[in-house]
């Protein structure tokens, strides 16, 4: 199995149940190339391994685990979890813990992934939301980073029953990067499912309502907002009927656990680039 002895593990503090990787942007992205990389070598020898899961962590995801075993468990099977949330961030500065060094937001982090991409040469695959939306993200990525190698796209409209050609599909394509952009829960319980049905590309990176931004549907919040930890409230203003239930009853829940709840349980986690 190829491994790279320049690629060393990534750190993890647990926050809220989940073992969150410390890791700035960059770093993250050179992780993603490096996965890549390696899973394409594996592929052209014939023996394609099984994808890395990279999930994200925020009030929402924290509060749903916290809720639900089940949904707790799938969020363990990833390889890596990142803060979304600025809340993460801060709960990694109590006393006592590993600090985070900055949040990973996927929003932003789509960008450092792209540029990462360009750099070597890796395809991206854009699964998720409506089609109108889906084909807009698509063809403002393809406008924002020209060289960028996307390789297709499929909105998320489609049954369990098609997902093995779905898979298929995406494998076939030759994706390095698989953006699945299904809404949480389902993203990460889509992922885990069919992670061996995907086996070949590189990472399975889920991405919430990262195709709305893209597509021109949704603004991010102003730069003090996010910093602050804001970010939510700023998106309550904009679809309250939507979110207010979700934040109301989430953040607290949330918050909560973010300060009581201890480390999931013990397994291996991104010990090598392909352990």
């Amino acid at each position: 199995m190829p491994t790279n002895a320049q690629t060393p593990a990534l750190d993890t503090v647990p926050i809220g149940g989940f073992r969150t990787v410390i890791a700035t942007a960059a770093q993250f992205a050179d992780r993603m190339v490096a996965d890549c990389l390696a899973a394409r070598a594996a592929r052209e020898a014939g023996a394609p391994l099984a994808p890395k899961l990279a999930f994200s962590s925020n009030g929402q995801g924290v509060s749903l685990a916290g809720a639900d075993r089940d949904f707790a468990d799938v969020m363990n099977q990833a390889d890596f979890v990142h803060a979304d949330g600025m809340s993460v961030v801060f709960a990694s500065r109590l006393p006592g813990r590993k600090r985070l060094p900055e949040r990973i937001a996927t929003t932003d982090f789509f960008h450092d992934a792209a540029e990462a991409a360009v750099r070597s040469d890796l395809a991206f695959y854009i699964l998720g939301g409506s089609e109108a939306q889906n084909a807009a993200a698509y063809d403002a990525i393809a406008k924002l980073y020209p060289n960028l190698r996307l390789v297709g796209r499929r909105n998320g409209y489609f049954s369990r029953e098609e997902d093995a050609a779905v898979c298929a599909d995406i494998v076939a394509s030759g994706a390095d990067v698989l953006w699945v952009g299904l809404g949480k829960p389902l993203q990460e319980r889509w992922s885990v499912a069919n992670r061996e049905r995907l086996a070949g590309v590189g990472w399975l990176k889920t991405c919430g309502g990262l195709y709305a931004f893209l597509a021109g549907e949704a603004k991010r919040a102003p730069g003090w907002a996010q910093a602050a930890g804001l970010e939510w409230a700023w998106r309550l203003l904009q679809e309250p009927g939507r979110l207010a239930w979700r934040y109301f009853v989430t953040n607290p829940h949330a918050i909560y656990l973010m300060l009581t709840a201890g480390p999931p349980p013990a397994r291996p986690v991104n010990a090598e680039v392909n352990g």
